[in-house]
């Protein structure tokens, strides 16, 4: 698998050229589709280093496309990219639910759909969770964390509540981890993207707070009422646990 070599699927022609080129202009191999199905045959054929796939899309959905793609070998541990114009935050985290590992949000400048780019592409080129022996649970080398009720296994990427698993997506756990090891810090939504997300983007930054509420219902007893992940108003965000 090439690691430069990356999928857009939009239907909207110019806007699906205009992505192509500036990639193209940037360096990588770029394949495109412009529907679900064409989408799914172009990635068995050569399976990408990175999708970019939008939700709403002819024959089969983005969301369709998104489960299929995880669940084939080839291709499920590929980063996803979602391009919505959906405004609705449930409709994101249902995407990110199915497997996405971000997402942007129609019209979106190219600075930063660069930034995206690059930081899912560095991250997939980290060795995955697993590959290397790991020390059990408890065992000296074993990086557990706790905070409260909450215990965090780096190396197994598991968080448990009170002994009971609490199954997170990759951003998320990265999200916890990042929070808790600096618990009791106000965290500015800029530092979290480029310490979580793994880049700068000076504009709209309104993704931290869908994945904090996001993170939040996983992990809070009542997510509107949250005793963990505390909002710092006007800056960003304090984990209390």
């Amino acid at each position: 698998m090439s690691q430069r070599t990356l999928l857009v699927v939009e239907d909207d022609a110019a806007l699906r050229e205009t992505i192509v080129y500036n990639l193209r202009r940037e360096g990588y191999l770029v394949l495109s589709a412009p529907d679900g199905v064409t989408a799914l045959e172009v990635a068995r054929q050569q399976p990408p280093a990175l999708v970019l796939l939008d939700l709403m899309l002819p024959r089969l959905d983005g969301l369709d496309v998104c489960r299929q793609l995880r669940g084939r070998p080839e291709t499920a541990s590929v980063p996803i990219l979602m391009l919505t114009a959906r405004g609705e935050e449930s409709d994101i985290v249902v995407g990110l639910e199915m497997g996405a590992d971000d997402y942007v949000t129609k019209p979106f400048s190219w600075n930063e759909l660069r930034a995206r780019v690059r930081a899912l592409l560095r991250r997939g080129e980290l060795p995955l969770s697993g590959q290397h022996d790991d020390p059990e649970p408890g065992q000296p080398g074993s990086h557990i964390m706790t905070a409260g009720d909450i215990s965090i296994d780096e190396d197994r990427r598991e968080v448990f509540r009170n002994d009971q698993p609490i199954e997170l997506p990759a951003r998320l756990f990265d999200l916890l981890t990042y929070m808790v090891r600096n618990r009791g810090t106000v965290l500015t939504r800029d530092r979290l993207l480029e310490h979580v997300w793994g880049y700068e983007y000076d504009g709209d930054n309104r993704t931290v707070d869908v994945y904090v509420r996001w993170l939040r219902e996983k992990l809070e007893v009542d997510p509107a009422n949250p005793q963990l992940i505390l909002t710092v108003r006007g800056v960003g965000y304090r984990f209390k646990g």
